[in-house]
């Protein structure tokens, strides 16, 4: 069993800046890719980005590339997803999500467990 703990959530200004951070427990963070969904108002939740279990490869949904960056420390067993340039569309509930195969599939959305989502508001 695995628990993930997110925050980092809030609000923030079009344009501003955000860091989310997502810590597990229950097994060491290097036995998983981990990564990072959405659920916006109205929507399915969707893929964001994620990163394979050591770092070596990331990967990122269309819509946040060169503005997104993910990154994690196995030490902490917390990943991070730095959020710059924010816009409102990218108003959601982030949710932390780990995979034990591989980033791919992490990806397509087999996600072992997940977290329990923190809120991120852009406002215009």
């Amino acid at each position: 069993q695995v628990q993930l703990v997110e925050s980092g959530g809030g609000l923030v200004q079009s344009g501003g800046s955000l860091r989310v951070s997502c810590v597990a427990s229950g097994r060491p963070s290097s036995t998983y890719a981990m990564g990072w969904f959405r659920q916006g108002p109205g929507k399915e939740r969707e893929f964001v980005a994620a990163s394979s279990k050591f770092g070596a490869t990331t990967s990122y949904t269309d819509s946040v590339k060169g503005r997104f960056t993910i990154s994690r420390d196995n030490a902490k067993n917390t990943v991070y997803l730095q959020m710059n340039s924010l816009k409102p569309e990218d108003t959601a509930i982030y949710y932390c999500a780990v995979n034990s195969v591989s980033i791919g599939q992490l990806r397509g959305g087999l996600v072992d467990y997940w977290g329990q989502g923190t809120q991120v508001t852009v406002s215009s």
